[in-house]
């Protein structure tokens, strides 16, 4: 089954892709949640029209992103975890410290936009993490686990 995605749906695409899916996963799930319509001729005929007219505004969005990405790309984040004498962080750090450490800096982005190298990350040092500001840019940043 054809649809068209309404919105971003994790591991499966971004908004106004169209993607094959399974006929149960389509009609029981992205369907009735308005995650996604089904992907007739005449939807997507609309679908490339609303395309067609909105190409000039994603142009626009993706400059600014693609200048916050350039300002993201020489940031440096240092996060202060508890840890033990081995260098072992208690608990872990993830994506919502990093989202707060970049508000601190002044950048307002999403956590669900940062994806780390690891699930967790337990131990101090340095990393990176990929922040997705647009469908294509996408921008390493730097940080840096310090024991509090």
């Amino acid at each position: 089954m054809e649809v068209i995605l309404l919105q971003d749906v994790n591991k499966l695409g971004q908004k106004d892709d169209i993607v094959l899916v399974k006929d149960g996963y389509g009609s029981n799930y992205l369907i009735p949640k308005g995650f996604a319509v089904a992907a007739t001729p005449s939807a997507k005929k609309m679908h490339a029209e609303n395309l067609r007219q909105r190409a000039h505004k994603e142009e626009k969005i993706k400059a600014v992103a693609q200048e916050v990405a350039n300002k993201l790309a020489d940031t440096k984040l240092v996060i202060g975890a508890k840890t033990s004498s081995s260098g072992k962080i208690f608990g872990s750090v993830n994506t919502i410290q990093i989202s707060e450490a970049l508000k601190d800096k002044g950048f307002d982005i999403d956590r669900k936009s940062i994806t780390l190298p690891e699930d967790q990350i337990k131990e101090i040092g340095k990393y990176k993490a990929v922040v997705k500001l647009h469908r294509e840019v996408k921008v390493e940043v730097d940080f840096e686990i310090v024991a509090e």
